[in-house]
């Protein structure tokens, strides 16, 4: 009934929302807006059949209550895709999970997640020396972490691999939190303002953590933003059981009530949707035969609200904000600008380093190998967490309290996003360049001539650019700040006579002009020009290596954006210098992946949805079964699990090429292709959501081959083996996507 009220709520918002959004739209088409015109290409399709990360992780299963080996693969779409191993991988079984990692915390101690943990059930904390909710056998975990949702736990050997982890993890949540498409020019706006509208109606003003994935998982955050502290008073106190045992049981609970919320919010806002979009032909119609009148009907309704407002919004600008603007610039102004100048540094170093290398090691055969390298550098995780970090310094201190900003982690993942942004768009302008000049060149010293000379091009127009992509993100994140501060200041002498004002639309204009808005539009305009201002002077200054706006590069090179146009450019294709074309398979495995090499062709990916085998299906062996000699151990004897996954880490090392004889060690059974030890005959397979691959019969492959690791160990990289499905489909006993 709560749910169903909010959303109720929420959808009569975006309904009114879709039409000022709509009348937005179709006015920017008709006049065009200026402003400067970047310099670098951009890329349509940045990662197309390419993915991110693939390797092993130790994940604790909670069901049994075991640590269990991996095979994560990291798609292009940023989804997290766990396997059972490598060959369930290889054999097209369904993934065991698949996990979109929108609004999680990554988290690399037991300490910080215990302190959530324990924040999140007031009152329940486990007593000293009794055993905590999660114990990790090694000193490397990584815990991602979410405020309604499951939690999952992984754990690595070393400290290496954590911050390798921690760095693919922290793309992902950063890619999945900007879930809602920026190239929708009117349901985005109208869903973004329609939440905004809501929380504010509610008293809430300030940037929002959880305004984080696609729309419906915004939508059930809203939800359960209202929803989970009813349910806490309820539910809490009749929690039973020791501390560890109510908490676990807690985030079940909450896991399971956002699961309902987010189904329940997927149909309506969908409903919604298709409401608006099928009256969207007759409002577009209207919009665009009484443009003029719908603009001086809202020009007639801003002044009045201009000349009742603006006299009180100046002075609380004057007194509340004015004085703090330059030190608000000042913070976001440093880390963000040194984030950009790492960005710069790294590319300049992987493109130096790349022409040192050709020229050094065999010219164009070498370049190629380096350029699918560094078509993905934007993309890289490791190399670019160097730039990631330098956002991570931004603090508002006592401004964060003074102007109700809950956190900067909306600011810092902005700009991230903005860096990566750049930093492909400055490598897909140097490979577009230096494919044009290739056919020009004689020799190796033409070719390191000609790549430094482009690079040269190339950072001018990045450094260009980066000015204009940076002053837009100040003047953003400044209005961010100091919008929602001077509403909440004007909110009880304002908000109240706003109604007043209903009478001067007219009514075949009120699906396009609302007075809330227009009324936030004023508010705005009052403190724009000091925003204005102060990012203007900044550039004066050069502070931070901000141009001046009248500083505009114009057609420096005309028939650049001509060459963007063009097909992608497959460097292995067009130079490997073979006589016949490769076979597609082929071509994919010598396509270097960003950080590992598997490729895969993963589609849209459920939120969160979690593949689990049916009731009563044959569970997969533990791994003390599959390792003679280690003794069964309790799930609390940390020491033993550790020690176990020592020797299972040993069992999956993979050898150097052309080193002696491959270590033997038996592989965790595929699910649904386990052969009982001393019969020949097959288990039943479990239901599957996807079609998995079809399993050797007996007489080409014996029960022992099910038990036994084939040519390629988990871990190891070699041809490209099948690309893993994105969706899953209803079947008995599994949990599809919510």
């Amino acid at each position: 009934e709560r749910t169903g009220k909010v959303l109720g709520e929420f959808c009569r918002c975006y309904k009114e929302q879709f039409g000022v959004a709509l009348f937005n739209s179709v006015r920017y088409e008709i006049e065009g807006a200026g402003g400067p015109q970047a310099q670098l290409l951009h890329r349509k399709v940045p990662l197309e059949d390419h993915v991110i990360y693939s390797g092993n992780i130790f994940q604790y299963i909670e069901e049994n209550k075991k640590w269990r080996n991996r095979f994560c693969v990291v798609p292009h779409n940023y989804g997290l895709v766990l396997y059972e191993n490598k060959l369930a991988y290889e054999r097209e079984q369904p993934p065991r999970v698949l996990v979109n990692s929108a609004g999680y915390k990554v988290l690399t101690s037991v300490e910080q997640y215990l302190e959530l943990v324990n924040n999140s059930l007031p009152g329940v904390t486990p007593k000293s020396g009794h055993s905590p909710i999660l114990k990790c056998p090694t000193d490397f975990p990584l815990v991602l972490w979410h405020p309604y949702a499951r939690h999952y736990y992984f754990c690595v050997m070393t400290g290496k691999e954590q911050e390798k982890w921690r760095a693919v993890f922290q793309d992902c949540v950063r890619h999945c939190n900007n879930g809602i498409s920026e190239d929708s020019k009117v349901e985005a706006p109208a869903f973004t303002d329609a939440i905004r509208m809501y929380r504010q109606s509610k008293e809430q003003y300030g940037t929002w953590d959880m305004l984080c994935g696609n729309e419906t998982q915004v939508l059930s955050n809203l939800v359960m933003e209202e929803l989970l502290p009813e349910l806490r008073s309820a539910i809490g106190p009749r929690l039973k059981g020791k501390a560890p045992e109510r908490q676990r049981t807690w985030i079940q609970v909450s896991d399971a009530v956002y699961r309902m919320v987010y189904e329940l919010a997927k149909a309506q806002y969908d409903a919604a949707v298709a409401r608006c979009e099928q009256e969207r032909p007759q409002l577009e119609s209207t919009i665009r035969t009484d443009m003029d009148q719908i603009i001086t009907s809202k020009e007639h309704l801003a002044s009045k609200i201009r000349a009742f407002v603006l006299p009180k919004a100046e002075v609380c600008v004057r007194n509340h904000i004015q004085p703090y603007i330059s030190s608000i610039l000042e913070a976001l102004m440093t880390p963000t600008s040194q984030g950009f100048a790492e960005a710069r540094e790294v590319f300049f170093k992987e493109v130096t380093d790349m022409n040192m290398n050709v020229v050094n090691e065999g010219g164009l055969e070498k370049l190629v190998e380096y350029m699918e390298k560094l078509s993905h550098l934007a993309f890289h995780p490791v190399k670019m967490q160097s730039c990631y970090e330098k956002m991570d310094q931004l603090k508002l201190e006592g401004l964060q309290q003074r102007f109700d900003v809950s956190s900067t982690s909306v600011f810092k993942q902005r700009a991230q996003i903005h860096m990566r942004q750049q930093m492909d768009d400055a490598v897909y302008t140097f490979e577009t360049l230096l494919h044009q000049e290739l056919s020009k060149l004689q020799g190796k010293d033409d070719l390191c001539k000609s790549i430094q000379r482009i690079l040269e091009r190339v950072l001018k127009k990045f450094d260009y650019d980066s000015s204009t992509v940076r002053k837009k993100f100040f003047r953003e994140a400044l209005l961010q700040i100091t919008i929602p501060f001077l509403l909440k200041k004007l909110a009880p002498t304002c908000k109240g006579e706003l109604a007043k004002f209903q009478e001067l639309i007219f009514e075949d204009f009120a699906s396009f002009i609302l007075v809330e808005n227009t009324y936030e539009e004023v508010v705005l305009q009052s403190v724009m020009k000091d925003i204005m201002q102060a990012v203007k002077e900044a550039a004066v200054q050069r502070k931070h290596n901000l141009y001046r706006d009248s500083m505009v590069m114009h057609n420096s090179d005309p028939n650049l954006h001509l060459l963007g146009e063009g097909l992608p450019i497959d460097w292995s294709e067009e130079y490997s210098g073979q006589p016949e074309p490769e076979p597609a398979a082929e071509r994919r495995r010598r396509a270097k992946q960003v950080v590992s090499v598997i490729q895969d062709d993963e589609g849209a990916l459920p939120y969160g949805a979690e593949v689990l085998l049916p009731p009563g299906s044959p569970e997969p062996r533990q791994p003390e079964e599959a390792h003679p000699g280690v003794p069964l151990s309790p799930p609390d004897a940390v020491q033993e699990i550790r020690e176990a996954l020592a020797q299972e880490s040993l069992g999956d090392a993979e050898v150097p090429s052309g080193g002696g004889t491959r270590r033997a060690a038996p592989a965790p059974p595929v699910p649904g292709a386990e052969v009982p030890s001393g019969t020949g005959r097959q288990r039943p397979a479990p239901a599957s959501p996807v079609p998995r691959a079809d399993v050797p019969s007996e007489a080409e492959s014996p029960s022992a081959a099910c038990h036994q690791r084939g040519d390629k160990e988990t871990g190891e990289h070699g041809d490209s083996p099948p690309q893993p499905r994105g969706t899953t489909e209803s079947g008995e006993g599994v949990q599809t996507e919510f």
